[in-house]
């Protein structure tokens, strides 16, 4: 009873101090996980379809908008939403149409798009000669949150979670049978367009959580992992959300006690919850394939 009682204390400054003693961490804490319960659904989908590298050009598309934002009334909250919205919409409608209408892929288009945004997005940040800067924009300070970022990802989410209600049905038909969906009538550019919208409001509240570079972590790492462990598209969403919580909570508990930039280790600590289900994922991870299943004999 005396060592039950004696680990228990030596863990509590480790795992719950922090949290308890720190309104910056509190902050981070919420603020990673309103992040995550808009974020986590729209990176399953975005794995279903095949989408992820999409996801990637699209989170870089939006640093332009941002940049000219941040020029104009610096590190402006409502600013660098409405330009970091404004030009991933942008973006994404473009390299729609630019597939649409030439004979590129969608995904060579938003690849095109993506390197003229980012180097515009870095062109117009180093106007103002702030290396400081620069590194907030790509990398993000999820422990500088405050009340009022904390309201904005949390109008985000609910924006996110509300729209994914409605779309959540024709997103998984068209998972399944995407040709049958495609010449089903609207409701396939209906939900495409959406989802892309989805797509870019979560990357902006990624981006004011973990800057540019690594907004698309949060949204894809969890729905790659938990797909080694379940296969029902709910258990999925489940899965994705519980570890996209827990590497943000060990995430910000490597950055407190290590001296850690807090996104790079939000994004490590589900890199390796990534790496860990590739390895011993039930459904498909490495080792599981070595290990001999029973056959039933009659």
């Amino acid at each position: 009873m005396g060592m039950r009682l004696g680990v228990q204390a030596d863990m509590h400054p480790l795992f719950i101090d922090p949290f308890h003693d720190y309104l910056f961490m509190q902050r981070a804490l919420v603020g990673s996980f309103t992040v995550c319960l808009g974020a986590v659904p729209v990176g399953i989908f975005m794995t279903l379809r095949r989408m992820s590298l999409t996801g990637d050009a699209m989170a870089h598309a939006i640093l332009p908008g941002a940049a000219i934002a941040y020029l104009i009334s610096g590190l402006s909250l409502l600013g660098l939403t409405v330009g970091g919205v404004f030009a991933g919409l942008i973006v994404a409608a473009l390299a729609g149409w630019v597939a649409r209408s030439t004979h590129l892929k969608e995904d060579t288009s938003l690849a095109a798009f993506y390197l003229i945004s980012l180097a515009l997005g870095v062109l117009v940040i180093s106007l103002k000669q702030s290396n400081v800067d620069l590194f907030h924009v790509l990398f993000g300070n999820i422990l500088a949150l405050d009340n009022m970022a904390l309201r904005l990802l949390a109008s985000i989410s609910s924006i996110s979670l509300l729209l994914m209600a409605v779309l959540y049905r024709p997103l998984v038909i068209e998972c399944v049978d995407p040709s049958f969906f495609r010449y089903s009538g609207h409701a396939s550019a209906a939900a495409h367009y959406g989802f892309l919208f989805l797509m870019v409001i979560n990357m902006v509240a990624g981006f004011h959580a973990l800057g540019t570079l690594m907004a698309i972590g949060v949204m894809i790492l969890p729905a790659a992992a938990a797909r080694f462990w379940v296969h029902s598209i709910d258990y999925i969403l489940v899965a994705a959300v519980l570890i996209s919580i827990v590497g943000c909570y060990i995430g910000l508990l490597l950055s407190f006690h290590l001296d850690l930039p807090s996104g790079p280790a939000i994004i490590i600590s589900l890199g390796i919850i990534y790496v860990f289900s590739i390895l011993f994922g039930a459904h498909g991870g490495l080792i599981s394939r070595l290990i001999p299943t029973r056959h039933l004999t009659g």
